[in-house]
């Protein structure tokens, strides 16, 4: 049919010769036999150039570089869920404390509820407060009761020795919260740091060994490099893969960090501005 089409055409309405026709009509057949088949002119090198076929073929130095930088993501991936899924109670949970904090009149009914809000960072805070708290009224009303010259008159009102050792409990406790909210976060921002240089590491080393294989078959041909280049530039293709989610996801939990290191600090006022009016 292909000759058919190309007989049909006069070789006066064209530049080209009929020889040259013929030859052309014959290409195309085969072209349309290997398009049936399903096998394409270049398919042995686009096998040997896919980066499936290139990580197998790499050297071990390449599939070093990659086995590690392949576990760097996936643990940057573990921290990176864990602490979302950590942020997103501690917040919902805040909220509910903080709404029985500010409903409640004594501080005994907030500490009742603070097992079941264990997650949230304030609860920390609070208990550390009211521990201090707690003390310092006890010293102070204890013996003043037992002692007194009239032990069934009423007790005095309870008062505290120190509102500043309230304070120094309240920043211990934060201080404890946000090293909790911050453990493995680091780890993300070492991961953004040296998996680019990973990858570039068996980049260059790719690099090396592509030359030394043009230097030892004496052969310049593209098909001949490329598959070394090729295989150079997956190591640093996967650096870049396992740095981008880590600079983005530190950055991230890091704010979301400070958005809780701010409301405790927002908290610890509240809870000195009601202990200094209740207990001084």
């Amino acid at each position: 049919m292909i000759q058919f089409c190309i007989r049909a055409v006069p070789a006066a309405h064209c530049n080209v010769p009929e020889g040259r026709l013929r030859t052309l009509g014959s290409s195309f057949f085969a072209l349309l036999l290997q398009a049936q088949s399903g096998v394409a002119p270049d398919a042995t090198g686009a096998q040997n150039t896919s980066i499936v076929r290139l990580v197998l073929d790499s050297s071990p130095v390449a599939k070093a570089v990659l086995i590690l930088l392949a576990i760097l993501s996936i643990v940057s991936w573990g921290i990176i869920l864990y602490k979302l899924w950590i942020y997103r109670g501690a917040e919902k949970q805040s909220a509910q404390f903080l709404e029985v904090f500010r409903r409640s009149n004594k501080f005994s009914k907030v500490q009742a509820v603070c097992r079941s809000l264990g997650e949230s960072p304030l609860v920390g805070l609070f208990q550390s407060g009211y521990a201090e708290l707690t003390a310092q009224l006890r010293q102070n009303t204890v013996p003043e009761v037992a002692n007194g010259p009239n032990p069934r008159a009423a007790p005095p009102r309870p008062t505290l020795k120190s509102l500043t050792a309230v304070d120094r409990a309240l920043m211990r406790a934060s201080v404890v919260e946000i090293n909790k909210l911050e453990k493995r976060v680091s780890f993300l921002a070492t991961t953004a740091s040296i998996a680019p240089f990973i990858g570039l590491f068996g980049t260059v080393w790719g690099i090396i060994t592509a030359f030394q294989g043009i230097a030892a078959t004496g052969s310049t041909n593209l098909g001949a490099v490329a598959p070394g280049i090729a295989d150079a530039l997956v190591a640093t293709a996967a650096g870049l893969a396992a740095a981008i989610p880590a600079v983005y996801f530190y950055n991230l939990l890091t704010q979301r960090v400070k958005l809780f290191a701010s409301e405790m600090d927002d908290f610890t006022m509240e809870f000195l501005n009601i202990a200094e009016r209740n207990f001084t």
